[in-house]
């Protein structure tokens, strides 16, 4: 273990800096700093060397140079175990330096605003700091780099109790540093790559960096291998963001169905409950209370809600718990569980309970693997409002008719095309959904309601895509439906408003499709 006894401070984000330098001249490490960092820890009364005093070299153009020198990285280069090394080093006068803590000039925050100038943009760049970096890194036999303010605990517990860090530590901190140096050039590759005469949505060269957070036992089926990763910039409470509180590991398809049922019941505003079962809702509701949510959307479907995904976007108390708990489920997941009703989930020990932030933040981009490349497209998050719908036929939704439309519409945004989903009264009655049929899709939907014995008299039908022939709007009128919302634009759609107005049903177009596939 090389013991740590010179650190060159510096850093943007300088939270924690002060207690740190502190804590290491009170062990007695020589401190170098530059710029900004070097006057905050003066100002702080924490006795530091410029790096320029150090070098003998006065920083130039703007800042731009100042630690590119041999004396820094001949100190951060040189092989401790190499003579040769240390001789030549030695010779020119050059000291090792056996602490690196930098982290880069914010580029990402500054380009994220949509004032930012290209020339902005390029003077955000950070030079000395990632050359610093990958030499550290590279020379992690013999030296430290911290790139994150998280790790300066750590860190300081180990030169405390050894004078330096470990082999291991060294290396998991080097690969975090090129981690950090990499998703840095990524977020600049990306932003000039979107550069040209006019400012581009997809740069050329996409880079994109995951973080892993955990093997998984396989993937979609045994014979595969798989892994969760965290997008480097997570979006507020998604799944990513998960407390596992109880329950045995979570398998691939235990995420990709809690994903879709989280993102799904995060869209209500009052509370909800959503149950999916391979990745598609078989039950949604909203309610006073989670229990009302949950007892609603449990009638949709019960046979497909066993083993099934159950999502909540309200805390569960133990009156939740003791219904839900009647029934066999693989996952629950809510913004809280409370002990309570923890209590009564322990008694299945192998029931997977997760807490998630509630955030209603939506990723920017959606990303789908095909044989040798990628897909990105937009988030589907757009939301509707009952001032954007067009009435197509001469009858008029009812008060309660418009409520129900607009929670069918919300739930088949979710539903893999093509869908069909039956609401009344806040509660899906009949989800059809992953036909290569609309008319499929829609007999599949009434006859899982008639399964369930649920009478879809007057209820409200949502299409995600529009009826290209009337009989996918007869079959939803023979069923029950009384109100249908569908995006339109078929060029059939005079004939299906035509079979609308004969069978008397009210008809809303949305102008907006949601396929999901």
């Amino acid at each position: 273990m090389v013991k740590v006894k010179r650190a060159l401070l510096s850093v943007s984000d300088k939270s924690g800096l002060v207690e740190l330098a502190r804590a290491l001249t009170g062990l007695g490490v020589e401190l170098l700093s530059t710029g900004g960092t070097a006057g905050l820890l003066a100002k702080e009364g924490v006795a530091v060397t410029e790096v320029s005093a150090y070098t003998g070299f006065p920083e130039m153009l703007d800042g731009r140079l100042k630690t590119l020198h041999p004396k820094i990285h001949g100190g951060l280069l040189a092989r401790r175990d190499d003579a040769a090394h240390l001789s030549a080093i030695r010779a020119a006068g050059i000291e090792p330096i056996d602490l690196l803590v930098v982290n880069l000039y914010p580029f990402q925050a500054a380009v994220a605003d949509p004032a930012c100038r290209l020339e902005d943009a390029v003077e955000s760049i950070d030079i000395g700091g990632p050359a610093m970096l990958r030499a550290a890194a590279k020379n992690h036999s013999g030296v430290v780099v911290v790139v994150d303010p998280a790790d300066y605990a750590p860190v300081l517990k180990e030169i405390r109790a050894a004078g330096g860090v470990s082999d291991e530590g060294r290396f998991a901190l080097a690969t975090k540093a090129f981690a950090h140096t990499a998703a840095y050039d990524g977020a600049i590759a990306n932003y000039l790559s979107s550069r040209g005469e006019t400012y581009a949505a997809y740069p050329r060269v996409l880079s994109l960096q995951f973080a892993k957070l955990q093997d998984l036992r396989y993937g979609e089926n045994p014979h595969q291998s798989a892994a969760f990763y965290r997008d480097a910039r997570p979006v507020a409470g998604g799944l990513a963001a998960l407390r596992q509180v109880q329950g045995k590991e979570l398998s691939y398809n235990n995420l990709a169905d809690a994903d879709a049922a989280w993102e799904c019941v995060k869209s209500f505003a009052e509370p909800a409950c959503v149950i999916v079962k391979h990745a598609n809702p078989c039950g949604a509701a909203t309610g006073e209370t989670p229990l009302a949510a949950y007892e609603k959307a449990f009638k949709t479907d019960p046979a497909s809600a066993f083993g099934g995904i159950l999502a909540f976007n309200r805390a569960l108390d133990a009156g939740a718990a003791a219904a839900i708990g009647k029934q066999f489920a693989e996952v629950i997941i809510a913004p809280r569980v409370e002990p309570a009703a923890l209590k009564l989930f322990s008694k299945k020990e192998n029931l997977r309970i997760l807490e998630i932030p509630l955030s209603h933040e939506h990723q920017a981009y959606d990303f789908k693997r095909v044989g040798g490349g990628l897909l990105v497209q937009t988030g589907d998050s757009k939301v509707l409002n009952k001032n954007e719908l067009t009435v197509a036929t001469k009858k008029q939704p009812t008060e309660s008719q418009w409520t129900d439309l607009l929670f069918a519409w919300r739930v088949a945004k979710f539903v893999k095309s093509n869908a069909i989903v039956f609401c009344r009264d806040g509660m899906t009655l009949g989800v059809g959904a992953g036909q290569t049929s609309r008319v499929d899709s829609a007999r599949i939907a009434s006859i899982k309601a008639a399964n369930a014995k649920l009478n879809l008299a007057g209820s409200a039908v949502a299409s995600d895509a529009f009826f290209p022939f009337r009989d996918g709007l007869d079959v939803v009128v023979d069923a029950g439906a009384a109100a249908v919302i569908q995006p339109g634009g078929s060029v059939r759609d005079d004939e299906v408003i035509s079979a609308a107005d004969e069978r008397g049903v009210a008809m809303v177009f949305t102008g907006v499709r949601h396929f999901r596939h």
